[in-house]
């Protein structure tokens, strides 16, 4: 069904009109999947720190949607099959990077030591969880 002039007319000057709350985004919240909640409480909690803030599922042995978060940066880890790709990637933008790099390494994390390398567009620490996710923690150079 075609919209005539008149239609289009009238949606752009109530557009045009409009006066509710000014528009405004926050931060998106990654979610990842995730297979094992003890991976990926050793991974995301002991080696990069995060705390677990809360976590929750339908029944008892349903699959689990937690939130984690760590200063500013807040990620979903779910292990429902529906909400997220294995093997997905998040850009975090961050300052700090060789104190987070030399907090990590001190850790000896069995299956990881990263480094920061030196991209064009930042210092960056990359990392891969036990699920195949990979967090980039970049530092600008400005």
């Amino acid at each position: 069904m075609a919209m005539g002039m008149n239609g289009l007319l009238f949606y752009a000057g109530f557009f045009a009109s409009y006066q509710g709350p000014a528009l405004h985004l926050q931060a998106a919240i990654p979610i990842l999947r995730i297979f094992s909640v003890e991976k990926a409480r050793d991974f995301y909690l002991d080696f990069l720190g995060f705390t677990w803030d809360w976590e929750h599922r339908f029944e008892a042995g349903f699959p689990l949607y937690a939130q984690v978060h760590r200063d500013d940066l807040v990620l979903h880890l779910s292990e429902h099959h529906g909400d997220a790709t294995p093997g997905s990637a998040v850009f975090v933008r961050m300052q700090g990077v060789d104190a987070f790099h030399a907090e990590v390494s001190a850790k000896q994390y069995a299956y990881m030591r990263p480094c920061v390398e030196e991209m064009p567009w930042g210092r960056v620490l990359a990392v891969i969880d036990p699920f195949s996710n990979r967090l980039s923690f970049c530092e600008s150079q400005d």
